[in-house]
């Protein structure tokens, strides 16, 4: 199996399917990449508030794939935010996951409540970027006015932004503040993990008549053709499991091409129902916690 790469707006590549490892626990984190890498992942997203990365990268230093194969992406909490702090939580990420350099870093959210230290932690991620210790940098669950706020207060376009994107919940207002400003959009719940893990309105994406119709033809899985629906429209995506099948499955979407009606009616399912957090509601108070130094 092979993948297909994308394009940051600065001219690095990135693999267009990547492993997650949200919520995936720290003494099953190292075996879950480790397969990944088995298989032929060769993008792996983690995050500082995930605590995991050190799994992540014992993992990566023991699969025996060279360094310079693997796109390595990680995420600065929000409690790390401000200058100096963001400058620190790359300093802890780097040293868990046991890398000189980061492929991507970029904000985990936000932080409506406190838009200075926002600003100042990505002003960090310019000079970290500047200073050739990561490669790229974006965000994560900016919505439009973040974006515009936020670069009218800095220098770099973030490189890509990563939200909560699955048929049910398209964003298509982000997808197009993402677009004029040349980020790319990067799915996190690509299959909508999020509508069957956590109590909603709407059900399950994995349940949905006409992706499993879609399915059906295809002799794929529902999950094979979200993921595939996601790349045909040039969007980078994050599944995640800890099941080697799954693992193995969700890396399978080059085999097959979805129809232009199929793909037209996969975007026609958009509910507009977020079943993550809403970004304006992040504060420190209730969303903070200490990222470890080690």
């Amino acid at each position: 199996m092979s993948t297909t790469n994308l394009t940051l707006n600065n001219g690095v590549e990135l693999p267009s399917i990547g492993f997650g490892v949200y919520q995936s626990a720290p003494e099953e984190t190292a075996a879950a990449v480790a397969e990944a890498l088995r298989v032929g992942y060769r993008h792996i997203d983690t995050a500082a508030a995930y605590g995991n990365e050190r799994e992540v990268g014992q993992a990566i230093a023991a699969s025996g794939v060279p360094r310079d194969e693997i796109f390595v992406e990680t995420k600065v909490w929000i409690s790390d935010y401000g200058f100096d702090e963001t400058l620190h939580a790359f300093d802890k990420s780097a040293r868990k996951l046991g890398l000189e350099q980061l492929d991507l870093l970029i904000l985990h959210q936000p932080l409506p409540t406190d838009w200075e230290k926002t600003i100042g932690a990505y002003r960090a991620l310019e000079r970290l970027y500047a200073d050739g210790k990561v490669r790229a940098i974006g965000v994560s669950n900016f919505m439009p006015d973040h974006l515009d706020r936020m670069l009218d207060a800095t220098d770099i376009v973030p490189a890509l932004n990563q939200i909560e994107l699955h048929p049910y919940f398209q964003q298509k207002d982000v997808q197009e503040a993402d677009a004029r400003h040349g980020i790319l959009d990067q799915a996190w719940s690509p299959i909508g993990g999020i509508t069957f893990y956590r109590e909603g309105d709407g059900g399950s994406t994995l349940e949905d008549s006409t992706i499993r119709t879609i399915a059906d033809a295809h002799g794929k899985s529902p999950a094979q053709v979200m993921l595939r629906w996601h790349v045909q429209e040039g969007r980078s995506v994050i599944p995640k499991s800890v099941k080697p099948h799954r693992i193995a499955e969700n890396f399978d979407i080059f085999s097959f091409e979805l129809t232009p009606d199929e793909v037209a009616q996969i975007d026609a399912l958009d509910k507009g129902v977020r079943r993550g957090p809403e970004p304006e509601s992040l504060t420190l108070e209730a969303y903070g916690m200490p990222i470890p130094e080690a």
